[in-house]
């Protein structure tokens, strides 16, 4: 089975940044513009990050889980913190000014596209692989190899041999994206990459309310992390932060029908709630792809553990 590779001009600060804090589990490869997608690879194919001339190296990569239209850089930070390969908000919003080539404005809140990877791995210097000779100089993105042909088969088997067997935080013992012949699988996913997944799969919108302001949006796990949930999207929901809050506290909960329970308890503990019973007994907007909408099976575990009758 082939799969494709797409080798990416890659900020070297970026890099020698988070290079310095491995082993991660996930990592931002942000973009300044604002593209509205990013069509290159499919979930669990590779990344591979290629330096700036004159380090004209392969010199790590990750493997690609989810694309995010251009969002707030506030949300980013919020999302990912020093995995977008910064120290700070500000530091990124001065990168962003930096490749836009414009003028800084006070407290810009610019948006972003957001290339997602999980598993990333950084090679030291005594292990960096040349650029191939058909990765001229004036390409400016990045450029797509298959994995069966040529260059292509030649890059990855020189990626694989580095990385066979490295441990990925986060990962399950479970084999993992195959390091030798490219066969692909399902992606464990880190917070940052859940939290824009789910903002994206419920098209950055309340699943009750259908609220639009993204800064009040939360991606809610159905089942925590603490209680043996992961961050796939299957597990969670995005709602407004007031409804998270009252979700990870029992006062509300979603039966595996969809529809949303509002517990008695609200008003008996606060002598108040009429704006949240108006909800009660609401269908969630749902994803339209079915593997992305919550899975019943968390959500009756919610329903019988967390939720207060």
């Amino acid at each position: 089975m082939s799969m494709r590779i797409y080798v990416a001009v890659t900020d070297n600060e970026w890099f020698r940044f988070l290079s310095e804090r491995a082993p991660l589990d996930e990592v931002n490869f942000w973009q300044p513009g604002q593209a509205e997608s990013f069509r290159v690879l499919s979930p669990g194919e590779p990344l591979l990050f290629k330096l700036h001339a004159p380090e004209n190296f392969i010199v790590g990569g990750g493997f690609f889980a989810h694309f995010t239209p251009p969002v707030q850089c506030s949300l980013v930070w919020q999302s990912f913190g020093e995995k977008n390969g910064v120290v700070s908000l500000e530091e990124l919003r001065k990168k962003v000014e930096k490749y836009r080539r414009h003028r800084p404005i006070a407290y810009a809140d610019y948006k972003i596209g957001c290339i997602l990877l999980v598993q990333p791995f950084f090679f030291p210097r005594d292990q960096w692989i040349p650029a191939p000779d058909d990765f001229h100089l004036n390409i400016v993105k990045g450029k797509t190899y298959d994995t069966s042909l040529g260059t292509g088969k030649e890059v990855w088997r020189m990626v694989s041999e580095k990385i066979r067997h490295w441990s990925v935080p986060g990962s399950s013992p479970q084999p993992r994206p195959v390091y030798g012949d490219p066969i692909l699988v399902k992606q464990r996913l880190g917070q940052g990459t859940f939290r824009l997944s789910v903002l994206d799969n419920y098209q950055r919108r309340c699943a009750i309310t259908q609220e639009k302001i993204v800064p009040v949006l939360e991606a809610a796990h159905i089942k925590p992390v603490s209680e043996g949930g992961q961050h796939t999207v299957d597990n969670g929901i995005l709602l407004k932060s007031d409804l998270h809050t009252l979700y990870d506290r029992g006062y509300v909960t979603v039966a595996p029908d969809y529809k949303l329970h509002v517990s008695k308890r609200l008003k008996d503990d606060f002598n108040n709630g009429k704006y949240y019973y108006q909800f009660d007994k609401t269908e969630l907007w749902l994803p339209h792809n079915a593997s992305e909408r919550p899975n019943r099976e968390f959500l009756e575990w919610h329903a019988d553990t967390v939720f207060q009758r």
